[in-house]
């Protein structure tokens, strides 16, 4: 056969194809339910579930990469002349910094001084945890705790205050097995115009916070890292009176599954 002949052939097949798809579109677009002829029925509908699993990784990657909001209350009681006392924090954590719940964590203890190691506060507590997930829904996810802690304080120098703080907890998370994790913080005041607390002292405020998980396993064949999650931390604080305080800062959060940036702002009370 000649080779025009065959140039003919093939322009013949493809015009006919071209033809056909123009008809396919135009019958889609007039309703008709005629399925796709060939290899492009088969692979449409694996492209619209890439372009779909894409723009849903595209919209995560941008609401975890908002910075949040985490609105907080902490509060100590102390009994007179008497070594024990109470202590406990509310807490409004935000995804974003309008109304995307990220947890609300409400928290207390009972705390005792021993009278032979000044400077060691000891602690027994319970926290009540609600999680909310990212996005428009409302769905939370509920978590229990047991912990101790002990929190050490010194002074370095004339002004450096530093704080030692070590946290074991017993986790009770919906949907998991048994956990526990242990955490270690560091905490630095330095103040700013001679003092740390009274009306008007001004302080730069820091702490680096270290997550330990206790076990790798969390059921139904789940697990996790070692490592959860670090948070390091920097605020300028406010002395508003002699039993009450402000500080208002940034704080950077990095798990094993994300890093994430929060506004905070807590109000401290001695009651």
């Amino acid at each position: 056969m000649s080779s025009s002949a065959n140039a003919g052939i093939d322009f013949a097949t493809n015009w006919r194809g071209v033809v056909s798809a123009i008809r396919l579109l135009t019958a889609r677009a007039r309703g008709a339910r005629k399925p796709m002829p060939g290899r492009c029925h088969r692979r449409l509908p694996l492209f619209l579930l890439m372009a779909i699993l894409t723009s849903q990784q595209a919209a995560a990657a941008v609401q975890e990469s908002q910075t949040g909001l985490w609105s907080m209350l902490f509060f100590t009681r102390g009994f007179h002349d008497s070594a024990w006392g109470l202590q406990g924090d509310v807490q409004l954590r935000q995804w974003d910094v309008g109304t995307d719940l990220e947890q609300l964590l409400l928290r207390g203890g009972v705390t005792y001084r021993p009278h032979r190691f000044d400077g060691v506060l000891l602690t027994l507590g319970y926290a009540d945890i609600s999680s909310g997930e990212f996005g428009p829904s409302d769905a939370t996810n509920g978590e229990s705790r047991i912990y101790q802690e002990a929190l050490l304080s010194r002074r370095v120098g004339d002004r450096l205050q530093l704080r030692h703080r070590f946290r074991l907890e017993q986790r009770w998370v919906a949907g998991q097995d048994f956990r526990t994790r242990f955490r270690y913080a560091l905490f630095a005041d330095l103040p700013l115009n001679g003092r740390l607390s009274g009306p008007g002292a001004l302080y730069l405020a820091f702490y680096n916070e270290l997550f330990l998980n206790g076990e790798r396993r969390i059921g139904d064949g789940r697990r996790v890292r070692w490592f959860d999650r670090n948070r390091t931390y920097l605020a300028l604080g406010f002395g508003l009176s002699d039993k009450l305080r402000a500080q208002a800062g940034f704080m950077h959060q990095e798990s094993d599954q994300l890093g994430k940036g929060q506004w905070q702002l807590s109000v401290h009370a001695s009651l």
